[in-house]
């Protein structure tokens, strides 16, 4: 992303500024590179991904509004100035510092299941505010990451956190990290006691009831099928709790959401006051 000229890439496809694009439908575009915060008036060139879709996808043109972000807080509005097949120019406007992430840092510890629903948690759980996914393969895991698969399914997820973030209006990406054994990831927790809850349907607490008192840090979520005993066994040694959902079984990426909305509503900004 670098600056320019208005004039620059390529003849200018206008049109009028459309009525459609109106307060709160804005759209929003993450912009890898950092952007200038103290630059309004400065025109800079979209990313030719970005650039594409708006474009393309969005149908987008000369005088029209955006949003940009990239990812380190805050959002700039700008308009385009600049339309050509491939390529568009911004001009930058004023840049606001606003956050949107929740209250409590929550770590989703997501065991890795089928690739629809292991997309639609990431994607959720962004939505939902989490702090960080940490992926792992648990006993129990299908579709586990191997290989040279593994490089092309992180950054795959990281695309839909981006994408959940253009969309719920958060101005910092959280981190996917790439997937490690369920064990190996234990043999590193270092939280104390009663900081982090794994979802086991027969528990004898509710996550809600733990939220009230301490909100967790980190939430494990096991694969279809649920963690195996031993591996229940090597979280409880850990000071792990075991918490359950409710009286019902719910699938991997339902319980991963309802966990997360749990705490939120709990002790997160969806019990706050506008």
């Amino acid at each position: 992303m670098t600056s320019q000229s208005a004039e620059a890439g390529g003849a200018p496809v206008r049109r009028a500024p459309t009525e459609r694009i109106g307060q709160g439908t804005i759209p929003r575009f993450h912009v890898a590179e950092g952007i200038p915060r103290d630059r309004p008036g400065a025109v800079i060139d979209l990313p030719e991904s970005v650039a594409v879709h708006a474009l393309r996808v969005l149908r987008l043109a000369v005088g029209d509004i955006v949003t940009l972000f990239d990812g380190t807080g805050g959002e700039h509005r700008a308009t385009v100035v600049s339309a050509a097949r491939r390529a568009a120019l911004v001009e930058l406007q004023e840049f606001d510092p606003v956050e949107r992430e929740a209250p409590v840092a929550t770590t989703l510890v997501m065991s890795v299941i089928a690739t629809d629903p292991m997309d639609l948690a990431i994607r959720k759980a962004v939505e939902l505010g989490v702090s960080e996914v940490q992926p792992v393969v648990a006993a129990r895991s299908q579709s586990a990451v191997t290989g040279d698969r593994v490089a092309r399914r992180v950054m795959h997820w990281r695309g839909v956190a981006v994408s959940a973030c253009e969309q719920c209006g958060r101005n910092r990406v959280p981190p996917v990290a790439a997937p490690v054994l369920l064990a190996t990831w234990l043999a590193q927790f270092k939280s104390g006691p009663g900081t982090a809850a794994v979802l086991v349907p027969s528990a004898g607490r509710s996550l809600a009831s733990l939220a009230a008192d301490v909100p967790p840090r980190y939430v494990l979520v096991g694969p279809e099928g649920g963690f195996t005993d031993h591996e229940q066994a090597l979280a409880a040694g850990l000071g792990i709790v075991p918490v359950h959902m409710g009286h019902r079984i719910l699938r991997a990426e339902t319980a991963a959401l309802a966990a997360l909305a749990t705490i939120n509503a709990i002790a997160g900004d969806a019990r706050q006051d506008a």
